[in-house]
């Protein structure tokens, strides 16, 4: 590898609209995209143990593709949405196509970023399921880690939007918690998810601030807010069939019951669909790094003839 920067994880930041968007990269920075997306409330770092598995074995991979991991806006390093915006979900679609378009119309970029691989976990696989249905010509292939399908209305439209509302109203009178210690905040987050403390640690470090000699967290509390309006499963099972690229869904060994349950109604509807499974929780990509870099040279690999 001619580059030694190639090998080693690098800041980056993209503007979208009144936004900036953080990130991290890897690889060729001339090589064809490979965008991945975090979940809620997680942040780029989360796929640190993937890139640092790709470095060590001195990957192929880094010749030929450039791995960007971004912080999707209100995470990580992000720039916030302004504060008469909210968080909906079909928001980060389009983020994801101003990402998409603001890149191509850079002189040497257009080519690269005509067609991307999409690699996302949970909130950004269904991203990434949303966008790769609206706009199938502008994905080359999608992984999905913990996701498959979309959240669907489990009530009422009306009672959804009552509770969306209601959500927005108590987070305007909430205040960001605030720990003492870094450590204290990793504690927090392992209290609330299935991370060992190795991933989590990487997560947060990413997610905190220094504030009166004390640490709050950078994630926006708009986040936090339940949504007002969500697809039925008859729209979320018309969005998928859209899906024109292959498609991997990647679970952990002892994930999220529910990602076994979609896949039962979303899988029949892809027309190019494999599942592997993996040692880990809702964060196997995380916990079974070695694992996962063989599942993404394998997820990428016919395109390297």
């Amino acid at each position: 590898m001619s580059d030694p920067d190639w090998l080693s994880v690098k800041p980056m930041s993209f503007p979208i609209q009144s936004l900036n968007l953080a990130g991290l990269t890897l690889g060729n920075p001339n090589g064809a995209v490979v965008l991945c997306l975090h979940g809620w409330l997680d942040n780029a770092a989360s796929f640190m143990p993937m890139f640092e598995q790709l470095i060590r074995t001195e990957s192929e991979l880094l010749k030929n593709f450039q791995f960007i991991a971004i912080d999707w806006p209100g995470h990580g390093l992000s720039d916030h949405r302004s504060k008469d915006a909210h968080y909906h979900f079909v928001d980060w679609a389009y983020d994801l196509l101003q990402l998409m378009e603001g890149q191509a119309t850079i002189a040497g970029k257009p080519q690269r970023w005509q067609s991307v691989h999409l690699i996302g976990h949970s909130m950004g696989g269904m991203v990434a399921t949303a966008f790769s249905s609206a706009f199938p010509e502008k994905v080359s292939n999608l992984m999905l880690i913990e996701a498959i399908g979309l959240i669907t209305l489990t009530q009422s439209a009306s009672a959804q939007l009552k509770q969306g509302f209601v959500s927005r109203l108590q987070a305007n009178k909430k205040r960001k918690s605030m720990h003492s210690s870094v450590q204290s905040a990793i504690s927090a987050r392992m209290n609330v998810s299935d991370l060992p403390e190795h991933c989590a640690k990487l997560i947060v470090e990413r997610a905190l601030v220094a504030q009166d000699n004390a640490f709050a967290w950078r994630s926006d509390l708009r986040l936090r807010t339940i949504s007002p309006q969500r697809f039925t499963i008859e729209q979320a099972i018309e969005m998928t069939s859209q899906i024109t690229c292959s498609v991997t869904l990647v679970t952990g060994s002892h994930g999220f019951e529910s990602i076994n349950k979609a896949k039962q109604i979303f899988a029949m509807h892809l027309s190019d669909f494999n599942h592997q499974q993996i040692a880990g929780g809702h964060h196997p990509h995380m916990e079974s790094p070695q694992k996962m870099g063989e599942l993404v040279t394998t997820f990428l690999h016919k395109k390297l003839n």
